[in-house]
């Protein structure tokens, strides 16, 4: 969320910068409502100290107030009243109007509003393989007996899936793996959170009230709460109304969840395989930091994600989006995607954003700095990995002629086998 007095400090170059997005910013609304809120505080601090001084001056021992001074206390307090009751309606109007602006981009990302407009940084992993004929992972997964969407969809309906045998393993593998790269090499502290969180949590990081549509709701008697969509929610909302010294930032967080998206507005895409589902496992990481730490920040965040694909031998490349297409609490994000032979297209697989304090305003998250004030801090998240897409990554640039998949060295240790054969078996020894 915003400031307003620096959105109205901006004025113009806010519109600007919003334009990029596609967004009108309402300043002539804006500037009424801050003023309605600045009227109402005034008229609210006048009447408190009008009422402070009715009682004021009275000597011990002074008769009491005379039924006169009473009835103008009496209707002090309920005009101070009134006027707390105004208040709180006009900052509630002030802040659902900021809470639907969103973040102003970087000027240095590039213009478009469309993945076409997506600017390459740069490729890494291994070459591109020319020696296998390209496969769909679906059709890869449902021949090595390791995918079933069709059972998948008579449990839940479409954009499910159900994975066995090697499969399943797979992903416990590479959730650990995962898991055990941020934590040992990286520095990042590991999480068990929830996976139902309340409205204020789900503001706190912007899913609402903009996205309401892409959320999984549920309630039990009067009680309403929503699945995460990715752990970024609660282990950002984790860091709030705590502030931490600014010696000890920046704050690393990691946790494996499931995440589940309703996925509005995106039917007919992906709808093969598991590159798109309702429900998925990811692993997040958060990073907690001043403002001024916030871009440097963001490389090493991209690091860490692209570390994962260089541990996997998986060829990918890193993307920096156009202003139209970076998420609304974002103000710049880099797209790693990684290479998908079966589609013959590079499909993301992280986004790492850099939020700048936006997050932090609207969660309430602070830093200490070094005179003891508190600050708005910086945050930061991005995806390393989400396992369905990994999965299908593996499966289909680790295809070997025979139908069978050999799996990267770094899984070994986790799963137990580095060959998943036609029919579901596995085997551990080089194949000839």
């Amino acid at each position: 969320m915003h400031d307003v007095r620096e959105l109205l400090k901006l004025g113009a170059e806010a519109e600007r910068k919003l334009a990029r997005r596609r967004y009108t910013l309402d300043l002539p609304g804006l500037r009424e409502a801050h003023r309605r809120r600045s009227d109402s505080l005034a008229t609210l601090e006048r009447l408190r100290a009008e009422l402070k001084k009715s009682g004021a001056g009275r000597r011990a021992g002074a008769e009491g107030p005379t039924e006169a001074e009473r009835e103008r206390a009496r209707s002090l307090r309920e005009r101070v009243q009134a006027a707390e009751a105004d208040v709180r309606t006009v900052e509630a109007a002030l802040r659902e109007q900021l809470l639907r602006i969103p973040n102003l981009p970087l000027d240095e990302i590039p213009d478009g509003h469309s993945e076409k407009d997506a600017v390459e940084v740069r490729r890494g992993g291994p070459p591109i393989r020319k020696d296998v004929e390209p496969r769909h992972h679906a059709e890869i997964g449902t021949d090595l007996g390791i995918l079933d969407t069709e059972g998948a969809s008579r449990l839940s309906g479409a954009r499910f899936a159900v994975l066995k045998g090697p499969g399943a393993r797979l992903e416990r593998a590479l959730v650990s793996f995962l898991l055990d790269l941020h934590t040992q090499r990286n520095g990042y502290t590991e999480y068990s959170v929830p996976h139902l969180v309340t409205r204020d949590t789900m503001t706190g990081t912007g899913q609402l009230p903009k996205f309401e549509e892409d959320l999984f709701a549920t309630s039990a008697g009067d009680r309403e709460l929503f699945l995460i969509p990715t752990a970024e929610v609660p282990l950002t909302n984790l860091v709030a109304r705590d502030p931490a010294d600014e010696a000890a930032l920046p704050l690393a967080l990691t946790a494996a969840t499931p995440c589940y998206r309703a996925e509005a507005g995106s039917y007919g895409r992906d709808t093969r395989g598991i590159l798109r589902l309702h429900q998925f496992e990811k692993v997040e990481l958060v990073r907690v930091c001043t403002p001024e730490r916030a871009r440097a920040e963001l490389e090493v965040l991209v690091g860490h994600a692209t570390d994962c694909l260089e541990e996997l031998g998986l060829s990918y490349r890193v993307v920096v989006l156009p202003a139209g297409d970076t998420g609304f609490s974002a103000r710049m994000t880099y797209d790693i995607e990684v290479w998908l032979p079966g589609s013959d297209a590079y499909r993301e697989v992280s986004s790492c954003s850099d939020c700048g304090d936006f997050q932090a305003r609207r969660a309430g998250i602070r830093y200490r700095d070094a005179a003891g004030r508190r600050r708005p801090a910086a945050t930061l998240n991005g995806s390393a990995l989400p396992v369905g897409r990994t999965v299908a990554a593996l499966l289909e640039q680790g295809l070997q002629p025979d139908g069978s998949v050999r799996l990267p060295e770094c899984l070994v240790p986790y799963t137990g086998f580095r060959w998943i054969l036609p029919g579901g078996g596995t085997a551990l020894t080089t194949r000839g």
